[in-house]
């Protein structure tokens, strides 16, 4: 299974999500590269204008320690967007460098 992201640079997408993930680019066809070895292939493919809006879909990845994680991946060049809490669940929403969301969940140490 592949998630693929429309993006205005793919290659840089694509660089900081396989580090982010822990994959690597494992296909590049110039307008669109592969990300794999992570927990999901992800897909970057160049488009001309990006997706107005919020994006209808995420990626949501769940850490052993939440708030390091965050971090790390603030750390990376994403930026958190809100932290939020319900009874047996905690995340925080950030986003990429383009500005695509995503999700940590975890546990809160």
């Amino acid at each position: 299974m592949t998630v693929t992201m429309d993006s205005l640079e793919p290659r840089e997408l694509a660089r900081w999500w396989a580090e982010a993930t822990g994959g690597e680019i494992t296909a590049d066809y110039e307008f669109f590269l592969l990300v794999s070895g992570g927990p999901i292939a992800l897909g970057f493919q160049k488009v001309e204008d990006p997706t107005p809006g919020k994006n209808r879909w995420h990626v949501d990845f769940k850490a052993d320690d939440r708030k390091k994680e965050v971090a790390r991946l603030v750390g990376l060049g994403a930026e958190v967007v809100a932290d939020h809490e319900v009874p047996g669940l905690v995340w925080t929403v950030l986003t990429d460098p383009e500005g695509n969301q995503f999700c940590v969940s975890g546990d809160d140490h």
